[in-house]
């Protein structure tokens, strides 16, 4: 089959008809390197080696950014007998495998694949010369199919980088391809509008490209990204970190949006794919149109781009030790964490904390004997800095397995640790429970209108036969987003008390810790262990995710925001947005854009840190339940990433469904 143009080309990746073309290995090389006593290094680099002899090169004759998956699996190097001697002595983060890094674009556009060699150990040439064959047998392909222009380029960037826009979308998708085949995942693509523009520029003012032709590549390119996502796998389907930063403040305190900037906004709505996952980093001093930009692709309903506010996150990442010259060059990870390209090495979500669970904690073990409210919130404070003890103490020894290649497309060697080693703790269920704090200091011991057993026997029993405490717990109390004092002051002091659990600690690598406000996956997870709580949450009713009101939180929208600024952000950003549905017909009116975008700059001039939105139809989403072969394309935004809702657990498109819709 051959696809003579780009139009062939995306419909054919479009219609996933290149899924086709992959097979699995049947190859046992754990017992192998087992039997021989191979060190990790070694089987990580014989391991590379043999997937890209096993790799089938695939040209299309209208393709321009060539590289493609044919393998599924990555066989395990080390046997379940190896694992569990090493999780023995070590403690092991997720897979084991590095993940959530921005590796150092401008070196590898400059130095090529060859020239990665450079200062590089054996290990690692090794894996270099086996990419660069790889790549060689890909010019053969690209020949034999009649796609020269395929083949000069990669021809040119093996040995020489990359000298035009064209060939370093082409060699950064190698190189990237090479990252996730030797095992790493949540690879994200960086501050993409700053180490890519010199190419874009350099083009477009000798007049080598026109800006319809950069666009024309930049789609192409974005296509890529989705051509192996679905092998990219996470906790759930579209969970792969293919993050994709634009503009933000530079050292010299100038914005850094550009042309190429819109033009990946441009792409990305035109393309309609959750990969890349699109962020915008922006500051009081980002003019309204950029923000009408983001808007634009919000309306499409990808639940991108997510915002991060440079006024907040740059401090912040000072008062943790990062400089600031490297703090202003700061990427997304996989969700929304913050990380820093070249250098760091941080593990941005290695752990998180349940508020909810330490309310539950409280509830049952001091509330009775708390003579005041006051004593309540000394025992919840306590338990917050118990609980932070118990996860530091977790996490002893972490140990990751080798990346040859990856430690030559850092500026540090990340598996023993980089210029930055912190370790980010999510948060979950803040608004429960400041909720619950709001419920039993203005029932219990202000009105005294429900006891402390009788409101512990409530719980207990997930509110059966106390249905008139349910619903004043769970209607009638000041809820998290009503911009109540009230119940915000809560919110404001577990955050304050979360991060200063965290300040005194130092991590096993030498880093520190980083407080977050996002959930991630935990906002499903946690409740498994939970009963009800005194907000009025019933047993196995989820969290809120990220840094959002509770499900039945019933608010306006600019209420919302104003109780989601009130919190001191600098002492506590790990990342985690603020995480708001919208319902799509707000798109209607005329000015809907315009407005939008004001509501979003608005919030960043408040002082919010981070914020998510998504644009769905209720009745779509529920249609798509019923009938998902009729809605594969419908994409909504799960935690720090989207997603095709059809290929999501019920239990995550249930909380979608279940979210307040919004409107402006």
């Amino acid at each position: 089959m051959n696809l003579e143009t780009y139009d062939d080309v995306k419909s054919y990746f479009m219609q996933k008809k290149h899924r086709e073309l992959r097979r699995n290995l049947d190859a046992n090389l754990a017992e192998q390197f087992e039997k021989l006593g191979f060190t990790a290094i070694e089987r990580m680099t014989r391991r590379f080696e043999f997937l890209c002899k096993e790799e089938k090169p695939i040209v299309f004759l209208g393709e321009r950014i060539a590289f493609l998956r044919t393998i599924i699996n990555l066989p395990d190097i080390f046997t379940q007998r190896e694992w569990k001697q090493i999780k023995a002595i070590h403690y092991i983060h997720e897979s084991g495998f590095l993940s959530n890094l921005s590796p150092d674009y401008e070196k590898i556009l400059k130095s090529g694949i060859s020239g990665l060699a450079n200062d590089a150990d054996a290990y690692s040439i090794r894996s270099i010369i086996a990419l660069s064959n790889l790549a060689r047998r890909y010019v053969s392909e690209a020949e034999k199919v009649g796609n020269k222009r395929v083949a000069y380029n990669i021809k040119h960037i093996i040995n020489h980088g990359a000298e035009s826009f064209e060939q370093a979308l082409q060699l950064f998708r190698i190189v990237h391809f090479g990252l996730w085949l030797e095992g790493n995942y949540h690879i994200t693509v960086g501050c993409f509008d700053r180490y890519m523009y010199p190419y874009y520029k350099k083009d477009i003012d000798s007049g080598i490209i026109t800006k319809e032709d950069a666009y024309s590549l930049l789609e192409e390119f974005f296509l890529s990204f989705n051509k192996d996502s679905d092998l990219y796998f996470g906790v759930q389907q579209g969970d792969n970190g293919q993050s994709l930063v634009l503009g933000g403040i530079d050292a010299d305190g100038k914005e850094v949006f550009n042309d190429l900037s819109q033009l990946c906004l441009k792409a990305s709505g035109a393309l309609m794919l959750i990969d890349p996952k699109i962020n915008l980093r922006v500051s009081k001093k980002t003019p309204i149109e950029v923000f009408e930009k983001g808007t634009v692709l919000t309306r499409k309903g990808m639940g991108f781009p997510q915002y991060t506010n440079d006024d907040i996150a740059i401090p912040a990442l000072e008062k943790l030790g990062y400089s600031y010259k490297d703090a202003c060059e700061y990427a997304i990870a996989a969700c929304w964490e913050l990380i820093i390209p070249k250098y760091g090495a941080d593990v941005a979500n290695i752990s998180a904390l349940s508020f909810a669970k330490v309310i539950d904690i409280c509830l049952h073990r001091d509330l009775v004997n708390c003579a005041t409210f006051d004593e309540f919130v000394k025992s919840v404070k306590k338990e917050i800095t118990t609980q932070c003890n118990e996860i530091e103490d977790s996490i002893k020894n972490i140990w990751f397995v080798p990346s040859p290649l990856m430690n030559v497309c850092m500026a540090c060697n990340v598996e023993s640790g980089g210029k930055y080693n912190n370790f980010g703790i999510h948060g979950t269920g803040l608004a429960t429970a400041a909720d619950s704090l709001s419920v039993i200091k203005k029932y219990v011991y202000i009105e005294k209108s429900i006891t402390k057993k009788e409101l512990i026997s409530a719980v207990d029993n997930d509110f059966a036969g106390y249905e008139d405490i349910l619903y004043k717990c769970r209607y009638e109390a000041p809820k998290v987003g009503q911009n109540d004092d009230f119940v915000d002051g809560f919110l404001v002091d577990l955050l304050q008390s979360f991060s200063d659990s965290l300040k005194t600690k130092t991590n096993c690598r030498g880093g520190v810790y980083r407080a977050g406000t996002g959930s991630a996956m935990y906002y499903l997870w946690h409740v498994k262990e939970l009963g009800a709580s005194p907000d009025g949450r019933r047993k196995g009713e989820p969290l809120g995710t990220n840094f959002s009101p509770s499900l039945f939180a019933k608010a306006g929208v600019f209420s919302v925001i104003a109780s989601l600024t009130k919190p001191n952000f600098t002492d506590a950003f790990n990342g985690g947005p603020v995480t708001l549905e919208f319902s799509d017909s707000i798109w209607q009116a005329q000015d809907s854009i315009n407005k939008f975008a004001k509501f979003i700059k608005a919030y960043i001039e408040m002082g919010g840190h981070q914020i998510q939105l998504n644009s769905v139809n209720l009745e779509t989403l529920k249609a798509a339940q019923k009938n998902p072969t009729e809605y594969q394309r419908l994409i909504v935004r799960i935690w720090g990433w989207s997603a095709y809702f059809v290929e999501l657990d019920k239990a995550y498109q249930d909380h979608v469904i279940a979210r307040q819709e919004y409107k402006l």
